[in-house]
């Protein structure tokens, strides 16, 4: 059985990392901007964040594939939540992240928000959508032509 990389080398590592550092930027700097309505969105977000999540992964698995970074994956999966996102896992965390954002009431978390999407771009998708284009050649780009790498 193949070894689960490092806790850096997962990105639920980096999601908790982020949304510490919106709790701690909280603590900091108590602001009030969004108010009961940031917490009303900030739920929503959060709960689309996760059903992202979970209804990917279940799509993954479904197809009998892997969604560990670093592994080869079995099989390509480009329905379901994949037809509008090739990275519905990633966005869902974006979502959490901002849900949390707005919940907490701290809008320099965007930045944050900005911050760990470009980690993720960068750390786990452009290496993911290379094996992808390496193992599924044409069926990797017909799918990419069609389908945002975040969402579209």
């Amino acid at each position: 059985m193949p070894k689960l990389p490092g806790p850096t080398g997962l990105p639920p590592f980096w999601l908790a990392l982020s949304i510490a550092a919106v709790w701690g930027l909280d603590r900091l700097i108590p602001f009030s901007f969004f108010g009961f309505g940031g917490q009303v969105v900030g739920a929503g977000m959060v709960v689309l964040g996760l059903g992202l999540m979970l209804g990917a992964a279940l799509q993954m698995w479904r197809h009998r594939t892997t969604f560990i970074p670093g592994r080869d994956p079995a099989h390509l999966v480009t329905t379901g939540f994949f037809r509008f996102s090739r990275n519905p896992i990633y966005l869902g965390d974006a979502f959490v992240l901002s849900g949390i954002v707005l919940w907490l009431d701290v809008p320099l978390g965007f930045l944050l928000v900005i911050g760990f999407m470009t980690l993720i771009q960068y750390r786990f998708i452009l290496a993911e959508e290379a094996r992808l284009n390496r193992l599924f050649p044409d069926d990797y780009r017909r799918w990419a032509a069609k389908t945002g790498r975040w969402i579209g």
